[in-house]
């Protein structure tokens, strides 16, 4: 499990820098160079596959909310880095929501149970596909619109259904591994989808808005909306007697993303 927790970190730590990358590869597109050719734009998205990588190493020993609650972290790393970079200024009711989603996202992760429950059921892939649809939908309709929160939810909703596809999929490694078996489940299929529906997604929240705020809102939400699917869908375990510090964690950086989703775009810095 201390194993699990480690590699969850450092892909924290490599989603940070991913975002950064990525935000600052979005604001500089144009027409004639979309996103999708910027170099810092694709740089962030090599990180941030080297973090997914990480992430489904911990996936197989930690629960999904545990997992996602650790990259949670990202928050804060994101919100001072990037504010640094772009010359602006975190004004403090900003900093206290940063804060607040990040102390849910403790409690949250602190919650974990230990044990791995294998998936049996083939309504996980039904529900997973139906959502997947969804989300494709929100997507493409809010991209028709400026606001970037919105884009932030469906993108964390997206990315983090990709870590429970990763859980629904049935890989033995060792002696036991089929490649064509693994080509065979759906879920393999899903973690794509997910994946493109979050980075579409996310790459127009961060287009439209500043990338602490855009990727506090996303990253709570890959939290929140994941977890509960893992704990009600794949049976992911939480510790016994701790439900209602979980619960508590939830209500905290909910409150938390609300307020800065309200928040108003940093003011520059001033220059003495």
């Amino acid at each position: 499990m201390l194993i699990g927790l480690l590699i969850a970190l450092v892909a924290m730590l490599l989603t940070s820098v991913g975002a950064l990358l990525q935000a600052s590869g979005a604001q500089r597109a144009t027409r004639s160079r979309p996103a999708a050719v910027q170099p810092r734009y694709i740089g962030g998205l090599g990180v941030d596959l080297i973090a997914w990588l990480c992430a489904v190493a911990a996936l197989r020993v930690l629960p999904v909310f545990a997992v996602q609650a650790i990259l949670g972290g990202s928050i804060a790393v994101t919100a001072v880095v990037g504010a640094r970079i772009n010359n602006t200024v975190l004004d403090r009711p900003t900093r206290v929501a940063v804060a607040v989603c990040l102390a849910g996202l403790v409690l949250v992760a602190s919650s974990a149970g230990s044990g791995h429950p294998p998936i049996t059921s083939a309504l996980v892939n039904y529900v997973l596909v139906g959502a997947l649809l969804v989300l494709g939908v929100l997507m493409l309709v809010l991209r028709q619109y400026r606001r970037a929160w919105p884009l932030a939810i469906v993108a964390g909703m997206g990315l983090g259904g990709t870590a429970l596809a990763v859980r629904a999929a049935h890989v033995e490694i060792g002696d036991g591994f089929s490649f064509v078996a693994l080509l065979a489940q759906p879920s393999i299929y899903l973690i794509a989808g997910y994946w493109v529906v979050g980075i579409i997604a996310y790459s127009a929240a961060l287009s439209r808005g500043e990338v602490g705020i855009v990727t506090a809102v996303f990253i709570v939400t890959e939290v929140v909306m994941p977890g509960l699917t893992g704990i009600l869908l794949l049976g992911d375990p939480v510790r016994e007697g701790w439900g209602w510090i979980f619960v508590l964690g939830l209500v905290v950086s909910m409150v938390g993303v609300v307020a800065l989703a309200r928040r108003p775009p940093p003011r520059p810095r001033r220059v003495r």
